[in-house]
């Protein structure tokens, strides 16, 4: 089952919490956070960088 990563880039402060628990599809660029894919087959590690981050910007959801 296909699902899609919610951003929301303008809350992120940059600290890396989600690059931290999933280097897989998160890194930083610049001062911010960025996921490497928005559509993945499978959730992997991106609920991890979901649940690390302190501002709540990452959503997974099934597509």
């Amino acid at each position: 089952m296909p699902f899609k990563i919610s951003f929301k880039e303008e809350d992120c402060i940059g600290c890396g919490a989600c690059v931290a628990v999933c280097d897989e599809n998160w890194e930083l660029k610049g001062s911010k956070a960025k996921p490497k894919k928005t559509k993945i087959k499978e959730k992997g590690c991106n609920p991890d960088a979901a649940e690390t981050c302190p501002m709540g910007c990452i959503k997974v959801e099934e597509e």
